[in-house]
């Protein structure tokens, strides 16, 4: 077996890299949604079976112990081992037979045994369950030929969990393996975060919904569609999906709108400099507090993101692959953060170069890849593309992830290691 040393450094390095003008590292980034995020406060109950995906507002604890009374774990014969004295084997006479669910039985007199089943409650005077397998019956009798122990194939009141044991913290997002340690402490509802209310706005006079003859100089609405699949989620509710031409007047009022609606309004285009993009003029004028305005990054150097009264905003590049980036590596974590879960930062881990790999100076950048097996020691190698472009995305379906590549980084060999955060979708 090989033994690799842990990697403790964390942060794409781009943080202490030369950036022009204000922008702001990936890493500092994450920390300032963080920061300013906050969650929902409002809570709901509902039932188990249909919590998975929420997040817990209250942790969940034991009502009773599990199990609630010592029972058989397997099909067999319980007995007292006291009885089994001298060489064997024995025989034991069996004198009643106890199903699961079946109320408690007259206490095992020395000597004899019970026929019993997988979960029924252990007889008083019994210590022990014989395997069916174990064993000879001839008409009400069992012959034992092998010794057995005090506490075979019994499982114990509350070796499980006892009653009053926290078994799930708030703030985690729940999972069928949740759900099962929920149900087994007695819960039939739980208290969860209500769902986050977010609405979609897509800019740009170029974009033409898909299938659609497409107009002089349009190009194909990726944002609309794709955006519209990544953001909903079990704790996330997708309210409204609006397009808008490029003009400030009506972006501004409809941006008004939605502020007192929605906890989280997400754009796609108009937050560049150029004499088009409006969003930010518009939220401007709104009053908007912006918490960043770009990302020592690429692509997705213009995602922002601000607050808007009591509504969060989170600005996205128009370009399809800079948007679902940038979504990846803010959105999901400022959702996660909104929503409660304790668990919200980014989920990365250190995976081999297939190749060598060649980067300009500048801008961390990260770059789609997909995990292509394991080296000789056990460690995730992925294959990579050889440069990124913001409005491809024909190699998404087979991207598992994207690399960050440091923003000093001119060369890496191949073998090296580097950060690598999967896709969550």
């Amino acid at each position: 077996m090989t033994v690799l040393t842990r990697i403790e450094e964390q942060g794409c390095g781009c943080g202490t890299a030369d950036h022009p003008g204000d922008l702001i590292s990936i890493d500092e980034a994450v920390a300032q949604i963080l920061r300013n995020a906050g969650h929902v406060r409002e809570s709901e109950e509902v039932a188990l079976a249909g919590a998975r995906g929420r997040t817990l507002a209250e942790p969940i604890a034991a009502i009773a112990a599990a199990p609630p009374f010592d029972n058989a774990a397997m099909d067999g014969f319980a007995l007292n081992t006291a009885c089994l004295v001298g060489p064997g084997p024995w025989r034991l006479p069996v004198v009643t037979r106890i199903p699961a669910g079946q109320r408690g039985s007259e206490p095992l007199p020395m000597g004899a045994a019970a026929q019993i089943f997988t979960g029924a409650l252990m007889p008083d005077g019994a210590d022990a369950v014989v395997m069916q397998e174990n064993v000879r019956r001839t008409e009400n009798t069992i012959i034992v030929s092998h010794e057995i122990l005090a506490g075979a194939h019994v499982r114990r009141k509350g070796e499980d969990m006892a009653a009053g044991d926290m078994v799930v913290p708030a703030g985690r997002t729940l999972t069928g393996r949740d759900i099962a340690a929920c149900a087994a402490a007695g819960r039939a509802t739980v208290c969860v975060r209500r769902r986050l209310r977010v609405a979609l706005v897509v800019t740009g006079d170029e974009v033409n919904s898909p299938g659609r003859t497409l107009s002089s100089g349009g190009i194909w609405d990726v944002n609309t569609p794709m955006l519209s699949a990544l953001i909903p989620a079990p704790e996330i509710e997708l309210v409204d999906v609006l397009g808008f031409r490029d003009n400030r007047a009506a972006l501004r009022q409809q941006l008004s709108a939605l502020a007192d609606e929605v906890d989280l309004i997400v754009t796609t285009g108009g937050i560049s400099v150029g004499e088009e993009d409006h969003v930010k003029p518009a939220l401007s004028d709104l009053g908007l507090d912006m918490v960043f305005s770009g990302v020592a990054i690429k692509p997705g150097k213009p995602v922002s993101y601000g607050r808007l009264g009591q509504a969060h905003w989170l600005g996205l590049p128009g370009n399809p692959l800079s948007a679902f980036v940038t979504w990846q590596l803010f959105g999901t974590v400022l959702c996660q953060s909104l929503a409660g879960n304790s668990a919200s930062s980014p989920d990365r881990r250190h995976v081999v170069l297939s190749q060598e790999l060649r980067h300009s100076y500048g801008r961390c950048e990260v770059r789609l890849a997909e995990i292509s097996g394991f080296d000789s020691t056990g460690r995730e190698i992925v294959r990579f593309d050889k440069t990124t472009h913001s409005g491809r995305v024909a190699r998404l379906p087979a991207a598992d992830g994207v690399i960050l590549i440091p923003s000093e980084v001119e060369v890496l060999p191949e073998g090296a290691l580097v950060e690598f955060q999967p896709f969550r979708d």
